[in-house]
């Protein structure tokens, strides 16, 4: 993956005004994102507790780094009352896996530019 397979799911302009441009940080910040959606992702059952909590978490996570779809999939599950909460998550769902795929292709651009100097 790389640039070339970004989906316009993440905006990373966002990340990159945030961090000043700084690819180290901007590292720090995605691997941190990527490290947290696992964790707050296997609480997106809608049958289970918790499932409100991990749609707020998300949400701010991917609006610092530009993941504007999946920030407002997150607001609309957390707002969403039984049982319009199991397509809310659903669309969580849907969209965290585009931002994530956005964020690999992204880091590994990164990670090219860093071998080339």
């Amino acid at each position: 993956m790389a640039r070339r397979d970004l989906s316009g799911a993440v905006d990373f302009g966002v990340l990159e005004r945030m961090t000043a441009g700084d690819g180290e940080v901007g590292e720090e910040v995605l691997g941190l994102f990527v490290e947290q959606s696992r964790m707050w992702a296997a609480l997106l059952d809608p049958d289970g507790e918790g499932w409100r909590d991990a749609a707020h978490t998300l949400r701010g996570a991917a609006a610092g780094i530009g993941a504007a779809a999946l920030a407002e999939a997150g607001a609309a599950a957390e707002a969403a009352e039984p049982p319009a909460h199991h397509s809310a998550l659903e669309r969580v769902r849907l969209e965290l896996d585009r931002a994530l795929a956005d964020v690999a292709a992204y880091r590994h651009e990164l990670m090219l530019r860093g071998l080339r100097g």
